[in-house]
């Protein structure tokens, strides 16, 4: 007996009110829908699946007197960095049209209002562009190249117990913090595109670029940038004193191995107090890391707005760069699912704002994202779209047939639409690090 058909595809311009969508015309990591599953609850929610698909699949099972209140809507699903079209009246005649991305409004005001809620205190900056990403390319590699090389220097005398340069460590990451600055791809690619080995100086790196990335975003000003990049430098230095069978395990942690790793905050900010570390906000940053916003976190189980907001920080920095990190007992995830998994965490784990602020600096396609094209032909994510959101600036990488494309050539998603023969150019899927045998550490730009 065959079972009964539980979905039924429906074209966005037949949706009405009351529908619960299960799928779409398109993999979920692969939209701006960062929850699978939403129900249809006005025309704003009509007007949002119309802009983004062309026809979604309907849940007959789930009939109308079950939808509550507690279930997600179309525009409570839809990544905040992606914006909504405003409601056509349904008393109208207007015909809806699906809307050039370049012409819906970015809410920025919200960013914005979250960001002085954060710090009451600080006068925040509105950061923009000052240069292209192809210009900031060279200081940006060159201040990531020294930033790497004062870090290995740093966490080799923190082993051996050598009095810690502390004096120095602000230097060491300013012309990074400036190169953010000015243009925060340039420095996100450096840091990601840099051949990989598990370790602890390549992770060090990682957060302080991150942490400089958010705080950017959060409108912070340099000084504060620095400490961001000082802290995601270091939270996890007090790691390098636990014993190699922990810290270089090639399988899960028991509990008792766990608990013995949890101790690594109170190592850690051991070790930098003692070389001199007095900067509060750096200080919040280490000893709260791992602190959980709905209190499940260590060493002190806070929760809220008790978890000083350096601590937040520090908390989706970590979270997002162990899941796209190299570790011995799992393999690398994609950036698309690290954004995904954060974004289930949102008021549980982390802050609501600062997961939608921490997206929105990096992308929904973050720099160093591998990507399939609506052609068939593989790229990789080389800097972000300040307008469009969904339509990055690409490197290609390999061609339809999945053969290597000479020279790191480039496309820009934003102004090149379509593809030669008039076909619409798309991102159409997300892809794994290593996907198709591709060599990072080769890639080049031309």
């Amino acid at each position: 007996m065959k079972a009964a058909v539980k979905k039924v595809r429906v074209e966005s311009t037949d949706l009405s009110i009351g529908m619960y969508i299960c799928d779409l015309d398109r993999p979920w990591l692969d939209s701006p829908f960062l929850i699978q599953g939403f129900y249809i609850k006005d025309n704003v929610d009509i007007d949002t699946v119309r802009c983004m698909c062309d026809y979604v699949y309907v849940d007959r099972v789930v009939a109308r007197e079950q939808i509550t209140s507690n279930l997600p809507t179309a525009s409570s699903a839809l990544l905040s960095v992606t914006p909504v079209i405003q409601s056509i009246d349904p008393s109208s005649n207007a015909t809806m049209e699906r809307v050039d991305e370049a012409k819906i409004s970015n809410p920025v005001a919200k960013s914005q209002q979250g960001s002085e809620e954060f710090f009451p205190d600080r006068e925040l900056t509105k950061y923009t562009h000052t240069v292209s990403w192809r210009d900031e390319a060279a200081k940006a590699k060159s201040a990531i190249q020294g930033l790497y090389d004062f870090i290995a220097t740093f966490m080799r005398s923190s082993v051996q117990n050598d009095l810690l340069d502390m004096e120095n460590i602000r230097l060491a990451v300013k012309p990074m913090v400036d190169s953010v600055i000015r243009n925060p791809d340039a420095c996100l690619w450096s840091a990601v595109m840099k051949p990989e080995t598990i370790s602890s100086y390549d992770t060090a790196l990682r957060s302080a670029v991150y942490s400089c990335v958010l705080g950017r975003q959060l409108g912070l000003p340099g000084r504060d940038l620095c400490s961001l990049a000082i802290g995601g430098m270091l939270f996890d230095i007090g790691k390098l004193r636990l014993g190699d069978d922990i810290l270089h395990a090639d399988r899960q942690l028991t509990d008792k191995e766990m608990s013995i790793m949890m101790r690594h905050v109170e190592i850690g900010l051991s070790i930098l107090q003692g070389g001199g570390l007095s900067d509060p906000d750096i200080i919040d940053f280490i000893a709260n890391h791992h602190e959980r916003h709905d209190g499940s976190g260590y060493p002190q189980g806070l929760a809220g707005d008790l978890i000083p907001v350096f601590g937040r920080i520090a908390g989706v920095v970590d979270c997002y760069n162990a899941i796209t990190s190299s570790r011995r007992y799992a393999s690398t995830r994609s950036p698309a699912e690290a954004i995904n998994q954060l974004y289930k965490l949102k008021g549980v784990h982390f802050n609501e704002d600062l997961i939608d602020e921490f997206i929105q600096a990096i992308g929904v396609y973050p720099v160093g994202a591998m990507v399939e094209l609506s052609t068939g032909e593989v790229a990789i994510v080389a800097a972000q779209s300040s307008s469009r959101r969904l339509r990055p600036i690409v490197v290609m990488l390999l061609d339809s047939e999945k053969n290597p494309c000479p020279g790191g050539h480039y496309i820009n998603l934003e102004t090149t639409t379509h593809s030669d023969d008039g076909s619409k150019l798309d991102i159409v899927k997300n892809l794994e690090p290593n996907a198709f045998g591709v060599d990072r550490g080769a890639i080049k730009l031309s």
